[in-house]
């Protein structure tokens, strides 16, 4: 670096510095400026619309514990106007429960392939995968079931997933793969016991050495 001797020198170099640079700078600082107020403004519409998605969502919710024969014109309608909203995934949640309590699990199916399609959290994602998978094992579509749990689902429910795959595989029977999946499931709980799990696996080890 060079080294100034006097303050005069020291302005000379600033001066010759400016003219040189000052129009990057001024555009850099107006650039930064405007991706700032930008990102703020984006911020900013972004909690209104989410909180306007949120007073929606509630009103959904009253209006459905009044009338729940209204709630899926209402919930699907919700869907289609917040889209983008995180409250869409939960209102797609909530109409596959009411489908649920009336059996109709085709609806069920739906609803939960919109959960999943609309999340934007992972837990709530992996939520609504986990019961599609289950929903489909109950209507005996197994394969479709192991395809659905092989998305890429957070650690934290690889329990769940291994536990229903193990499901799967039992009713395909193929005792061995639902074995190993049932003691991935109990591996991944580490010290949380889960005794209806382990319960699955002793009564199949069970019927294992009892068909040997």
């Amino acid at each position: 670096m060079e080294i100034y001797q006097t303050e005069e020198q020291q302005v000379d170099a600033i001066k010759k510095y400016w003219d040189e640079n000052g129009t990057t700078i001024i555009a850099g600082l107006v650039i930064g400026l405007a991706g700032f107020v930008g990102f703020n403004y984006y911020k900013e519409y972004n909690l209104e619309q989410e909180l306007a998605a949120s007073n929606a969502y509630q009103a959904v919710l009253e209006n459905a514990s009044k009338d729940s024969e209204s709630f899926a014109t209402q919930g699907e309608k919700f869907i289609a106007d917040n889209a983008t909203s995180s409250y869409a995934s939960l209102t797609a949640l909530s109409l596959a429960k009411e489908s649920a309590n009336a059996n109709d699990w085709p609806q069920v199916e739906k609803h939960l392939s919109v959960a999943i399609e609309k999340a934007t959290d992972a837990g709530i994602k992996a939520i609504a995968t986990t019961r599609l998978a289950r929903v489909q094992i109950q209507q005996g579509n197994i394969d479709q079931a192991l395809t659905t749990l092989s998305a890429q689902l957070p650690e934290s429910f690889k329990a769940s997933v291994e536990e229903i795959k193990g499901d799967a595989y039992l009713k395909q029977d193929k005792k061995d793969l639902a074995r190993n999946a049932y003691q991935a499931a109990l591996d991944a709980d580490g010290q949380n016991t889960n005794p209806s799990l382990q319960m699955k696996l002793d009564d199949l080890a069970e019927n294992i050495n009892l068909s040997k």
